[in-house]
């Protein structure tokens, strides 16, 4: 990760608290996320939750992290592959960014 290791870990910890209100399921909880969780084999994400993840997140980060453009470039198969350590990367590599608006 090419991230800032302290802003990386902050934005770690917000992101894993999103995951679990979107999940909503008790058991998420338990689990450690970490930047290897893969959302769609450790979390079982379904589309409709990437959906509302991607709503949180403009709410916790504004229009500075587009996350529903960002995923709209991948291919199935990327989405699939998809660690919250790449998402954390975008999320700290879009707040490093000035804003343009």
């Amino acid at each position: 990760m090419t991230a800032q290791p302290e802003a990386a870990q902050q934005v770690l910890l917000r992101v894993a608290q999103l995951v679990r209100e979107v999940i909503a399921e008790e058991w998420v909880q338990d689990v450690e996320i970490t930047l290897d969780t893969s959302f769609a084999d450790d979390l079982e994400m379904e589309s409709i939750e990437f959906v509302a993840l991607a709503e949180k997140l403009k709410e916790a980060y504004g229009k500075q992290v587009d996350f529903a453009g960002w995923l709209a470039g991948m291919d199935l198969n990327q989405i699939i592959g998809l660690q919250v350590g790449q998402l954390v990367d975008f999320i700290v590599g879009c707040l490093s960014r000035p804003e343009t608006e």
